[in-house]
């Protein structure tokens, strides 16, 4: 769960990437919407969420939208973890002892945010969710030249719910 919803301020934060340059949360924002995905490498919902959003993340392209993963792990654990599940996503890191996961109030992983140009979130998903997940690509999609395409295919076995 997470104690930010939908219509709160997103904290500001600012942390390392893989690529070992700093991005803040604002800086972001300053191309757009941003998708803010937590995770961690050993969590089996995380493994099965985050291609989802690499596959929305191929298909914005170069769009105003910027989607980042947020690993509570190392940068050895993350970048094997990238490279096996074949994410490609701007990863930052929030090592132990965590302090934007808790400054955003989160007890589970994957938490997934939307948050608009001004930090406030319009979408707030704690574990998988296939509506919470079709919803931000369609936000995502709205008001661009980009064709409405499923995020989620037909031979894509997707549960409409998986707790994180």
């Amino acid at each position: 769960m997470t104690n930010l919803l939908e219509g709160a301020q997103a904290p500001d934060f600012t942390l390392g990437a893989l690529d070992g340059k700093e991005h803040s949360l604002t800086s972001l924002l300053k191309h757009g919407p941003a998708v803010v995905a937590f995770f961690k490498v050993s969590c089996p919902v995380c493994q099965f969420t985050l291609p989802f959003l690499q596959r929305l993340n191929s298909r914005l392209g170069d769009s105003s939208a910027t989607i980042v993963s947020v690993s509570q792990d190392d940068a050895r654990d993350t970048a094997v973890f990238n490279k096996e599940f074949g994410i490609s996503l701007l990863t930052l890191l929030d090592e132990h002892p965590y302090p934007v996961s808790n400054s955003y109030g989160l007890t589970n992983v994957p938490t997934i945010f939307l948050i608009e140009s001004d930090r406030t979130i319009k979408v707030s998903c704690v574990g998988f969710s296939k509506g919470d997940l079709e919803r931000i690509a369609d936000e995502l999609t709205a008001g661009t030249n980009l064709a409405p395409l499923p995020l989620f295919r037909a031979e894509d076995r997707v549960p409409d719910y998986k707790p994180g």
